[in-house]
């Protein structure tokens, strides 16, 4: 069975004005549910508020648990902080923190929403309320549940917010390879970044991907990987540079499956960005990159 990690509260209504992924999750669950494949689903506790608080300023979590975070911060994070909101925010990093503790248990697991990269200590940014990347690596380590991780970031943009919130901790490390003149503008200095050209495709990214991460991971040594698998490199993306097709989204999920499976690693995924009017097949390439890495991880 492969593990999927859900929260009803992921299944906010989504806001017109914005991508964000609310508006995608309950595709998602529902063409998993769909699929066929064989799932075991499991329900997350929110986040507790001290653990959000070892990651994010205290006073930002505080306006966005009461749903009063400012107009200044909502415009940089892409559409208001209501009340469905902020239970969601809360809910997803608990979701990467169980879908990590189920792939030390099984190998893999998958969190249905997740990859919230953008977001910093005092202001979310980029459609991210909170990084839950950076709060369940910094929850995994500090309670001991293992030393060394690595987040392994394949979104089209930079995990900016989740290199700068990990910085100068031990035990974490963090690694992204975007298109070099994508969103962010202003970059922040992950543990290795892997900046692209515009319009790179299928095999000069997996041969890029592949060349930059095995050493990374042979010198890192993590006990798991936390994976943003954003599907935004495909070429038809409204916000991606890049022109990866689906072929080759399922090479990459294949390849990174291939490099953890060989050292065997535990893999947690974020369904990370997708971008564009079409949230039907958006969504395809999102679960499918769930069940290509749960075929291959799990068992």
């Amino acid at each position: 069975m492969i593990p999927i990690v859900h929260h009803p509260a992921y299944v906010a209504a989504p806001d017109p004005r914005a991508m964000a992924q609310s508006s995608k999750n309950g595709l998602i669950r529902d063409l998993l549910r769909a699929s066929g494949a064989t799932l075991a689903w499991h329900t997350p506790e929110p986040m507790p508020r001290r653990w959000l608080e070892e990651v994010h300023d205290p006073d930002y979590v505080a306006e966005v648990l009461e749903a009063r975070v400012p107009r200044a911060k909502e415009r940089r994070i892409g559409f208001p902080v209501t009340p469905a909101v902020a239970e969601r925010a809360q809910a997803v990093p608990g979701g990467t923190y169980l879908a990590a503790r189920l792939a030390l248990e099984h190998g893999f697991a998958a969190n249905s929403a997740g990859g919230s990269h953008h977001a910093l200590a005092d202001t979310g940014a980029g459609y991210c309320v909170f990084n839950d990347l950076a709060l369940a690596a910094v929850r995994l380590v500090e309670e001991g549940t293992l030393e060394r991780l690595l987040v392994v970031d394949v979104d089209v943009h930079q995990g900016d917010g989740t290199a700068a919130l990990t910085a100068g901790r031990p035990g974490i490390a963090t690694y992204s390879i975007h298109a070099a003149k994508n969103f962010p503008v202003r970059k922040a200095r992950s543990t290795l970044d892997v900046e692209l050209a515009d319009g790179v495709g299928d095999d000069e990214y997996l041969a890029t991907l592949e060349a930059t991460l095995v050493p990374l991971l042979d010198e890192v040594r993590p006990q798991i990987i936390l994976y943003q698998a954003g599907v935004d490199p495909f070429a038809g993306d409204r916000l991606g540079r890049l022109a990866l097709t689906d072929a080759g989204l399922a090479r990459r999920e294949a390849l990174v499956a291939r490099l953890v499976r060989a050292r065997g690693l535990p893999l947690a995924s974020t369904v990370g960005g997708g971008y564009g009017d079409d949230k039907a097949a958006i969504s395809r390439r999102h679960v499918a990159a769930i069940l290509g890495l749960g075929a291959a991880l799990v068992g």
